[in-house]
């Protein structure tokens, strides 16, 4: 019998696959039967040496260097997926980010998708096929105002990007998709309902609570699983989703309101 998904073939590229939901994907695709190419700064013990570069994609020249493997290993890619993003900037609101935090948002999860786009997508427009996935954030429409101004605004354009992207290469055969996560439970976050509960003489339990207060509430109870955002990645990336393309799908256990 057929399985439902099969990406046999298929050559992909993940970035920041290394760890969260960015490991969840790598795994899975490659479970499916895709050839896979990620990237991440520094290569963990247990990443296949022959499937992994290390390169700091927040520059050009770490895009660079994943683009002349990608060439060199594969010849070009069926599928790529931007996991890429983060933020390190500080509390304070707009106030407290300078120049340099707010060109380090842009940079890591912005730029990265735009320069591997702009090198690897014209083959795929040239042969007719290819889907590329962005992973955006329910902080574009969401933001925390005292922490994630500058990450949220950033996610943000990269959602516009894709959506003007998908515009332009969709008549070529080229697919181009968001998906939009909310808070999802990695090892940061683990870490970080860690250090609520201690902060505040609670256990883990309580710590995840705060973290979905702040989000203004999780209707579904929990955060969800690197393996759950994985699964929809890999839905989209196959050809069960052929006419699929343009649109965003939002992953995030009901935070968003909708009216």
């Amino acid at each position: 019998m057929r399985p439902f998904l099969d990406l046999a073939g298929k050559r992909a590229l993940v970035t920041s696959g290394t760890r969260g939901a960015g490991k969840a994907t790598v795994e899975l695709l490659r479970e499916l039967g895709a050839s896979l190419l990620t990237t991440a700064r520094h290569a963990p013990s247990d990443m296949e040496a022959d499937g992994f570069i290390a390169a700091d994609l927040s520059h050009a020249e770490g895009c660079d260097a994943v683009v002349e493997a990608v060439l060199e290993r594969f010849e070009g890619v069926d599928i790529i997926v931007h996991m890429l993003g983060g933020s390190s900037a500080p509390a304070g609101g707009f106030e407290a980010l300078d120049e340099a935090q707010w060109r380090a948002e842009i940079d890591l999860n912005l730029m990265p998708a735009v320069r591997l786009d702009r090198a690897l997508v014209p083959a795929m427009v040239t042969r007719g096929s290819g889907v590329v996935i962005h992973v955006t954030s329910i902080q574009r429409e969401l933001p925390l105002p005292d922490a994630t101004t500058a990450y949220a605004a950033a996610k943000a354009a990269l959602s516009t990007y894709s959506k003007s992207l998908s515009k332009q290469v969709a008549p070529a055969g080229v697919r181009v998709v968001r998906v939009s996560p909310g808070w999802i439970e990695t090892e940061a976050s683990v870490e970080l309902a860690k250090r609520l509960a201690t902060e505040h003489g609670s256990d883990i339990a309580a710590g995840r609570k705060m973290i979905m207060q702040s989000l203004g509430g999780v209707p579904i109870g929990r955060p969800s699983q690197p393996e759950e955002i994985a699964s929809l990645i890999a839905f989209l990336a196959s050809d069960r989703a052929s006419t699929i393309t343009g649109t965003e799908y939002v992953i995030d256990g009901g935070t968003v309101p909708t009216a």
